[in-house]
């Protein structure tokens, strides 16, 4: 076994991520001629002749790609693909007898080239560039797996009112249905702005089977038009101006996990096929690329529009609305889950306070007031910002008071206002349009999903 010291371009004054390279190869003199064209371009080297040493050289050398030879003195090179491919480097496979069947095998095992001797050393550097570029999209979608772990830790989903509880429940009946079935049930969650879609997202992914995988959320309202179909669907090196390099989409990104589509109904028409596509068939194929790539994420969509309205108007595609809409969720404004907000309120004061170390906060009579009597527009999102602003306001005093709120005039609740005479309007309407709901919407004034939620609040049922 020889282990080739890492030695440094004296000319170069600034290095990129030291690679590891492992080369396993029983034909001496032409690992050593690899050896030295990978030290001129600056990667750590080391080279072993048989599977035992491959096996044993790992305990002081971690390499990030290997170059491995499939016939051995002790073995086939097979054998250690999953060897290495399970410490998360790439392989990539040399030999000297060019047996398809074999460089299907070790594609299937997890090699990403497959290399015929005799080969020209610029071509093996080729390939070790694209190993590179592929250790370097582990690296980035590992860190991303692992900042995703942290934020949905201690996720969940406040409340006691009638409304989370019924959200609580589909989300089990949810995980339930993902248990059994190899192809996860696609969900639609609708909602005002602030309303906890994220949240809810986030619990589906915690309570399905695979919740040690990526969550990947896409926020399909911030992404550039130019730049979301390569960013959703990734792109092969060449396949545009600016695509210097092999990359894999969000979609790919997301593995077996979940990939969340945040505010759905801004993603363009154009690619909204794309997606329906992507869902009909559970492939994916990168921009640029022949190949497709099997998917085996589960979707979550969000979206604080009415899809079915905008599908009508052609503003969204109807067969795309139909194909998320398996499981539809509906987070309710906080104006209409009235019971939630003190306790809500309270758990806001108190995780600020602890967050700053400062005295446990309490409302006064007032503050109550105030708070439920405002009507929030901007959902639990502006309630939590309001809340800590207080409380930092009120500082070690730990008394909040209607003036630490800054709240607007109050305004109260429409709901609490309309009451029996807000149902009886909205039964009239239903009338009118013979119980079609866009339509009594339109007669109201309101949006379809707006209508939905007090027709659910109301305990409304039509034919």
């Amino acid at each position: 076994m020889r282990l080739a010291n890492f030695v440094s371009d004296e000319s170069s004054t600034v290095l990129k991520q030291q690679f590891k390279i492992l080369i396993v190869e029983d034909e001496v003199l032409f690992a050593r001629a690899v050896m030295r064209r990978l030290q001129k371009a600056n990667y750590e080297c080391a080279h072993v002749e048989s599977v035992a040493d491959a096996r044993n050289i790992v305990k002081q050398f971690s390499p990030d790609i290997v170059l491995l030879d499939m016939r051995l003195p002790d073995g086939n090179g097979l054998d250690l693909i999953p060897f290495f491919v399970g410490r998360s480097a790439t392989v990539t496979v040399m030999t000297a007898h060019g047996e398809i069947s074999d460089a299907v095998n070790a594609m299937r095992l997890g090699a990403i080239d497959y290399l015929k001797k005799p080969m020209d050393l610029e071509e093996l550097f080729l390939s070790v560039k694209k190993a590179e570029a592929t250790a370097l999209q582990n690296n980035s979608l590992d860190y991303s797996r692992q900042r995703n772990a942290h934020a949905i830790e201690g996720v969940e989903l406040l409340g006691e009112s009638h409304a989370i509880q019924s959200i609580k429940a589909q989300i089990k009946r949810i995980s339930q249905i993902v248990a059994t079935d190899s192809i996860p049930p696609t969900v639609l969650i609708n909602g005002e702005t602030g309303t906890g879609k994220d949240v809810t997202a986030r619990l589906i992914h915690l309570s399905c089977h695979g919740n040690d995988k990526p969550f990947v959320h896409v926020d399909c309202a911030s992404l550039p038009a130019e730049l979301i179909e390569s960013e959703l669907f990734g792109h092969e090196k060449g396949a545009f101006t600016g695509a210097t390099d092999h990359r894999p989409g969000l979609i790919e990104a997301a593995e077996d996990g979940t990939l969340f589509l945040d505010e759905i109904g801004e993603l363009p028409l154009a690619l909204q096929a794309k997606l329906l596509n992507v869902l009909e068939r559970r492939m994916v194929r990168r921009i640029g690329s022949t190949k497709e790539r099997p998917v085996l994420a589960r979707f979550i969509a969000a979206t604080n529009r009415d899809l079915h309205e905008m599908s009508l108007q052609g503003g969204f595609r109807q067969d795309l609305y139909y194909r998320l809409n398996v499981m539809n969720l509906v987070m309710l404004p906080l104006r209409e889950r009235l019971g939630d907000l003190i306790m809500l309120a309270e758990h806001f004061a108190a995780q600020t306070s602890r967050r700053y170390g400062l005295p446990k906060p309490v409302f006064t009579t007032e503050a109550l007031d105030k708070i439920r009597k405002y009507s929030w527009p901007g959902n639990v999102r502006e309630l939590k910002h309001q809340i800590s602003r207080a409380v930092l306001l009120c500082g070690e005093l730990g008394r909040v008071t209607e003036g630490d709120l800054a709240l607007p005039g109050v305004q109260l609740n429409s709901c609490s206002l309309l009451g029996e005479t807000e149902k009886t309007l909205m039964l009239q309407a239903l009338t009118n349009a013979k119980n079609n709901v866009s339509k009594a919407a339109r007669e109201l004034g309101i949006s379809r999903m707006a209508m939905r939620y007090r027709m659910e609040k109301h305990n409304i049922q039509i034919d």
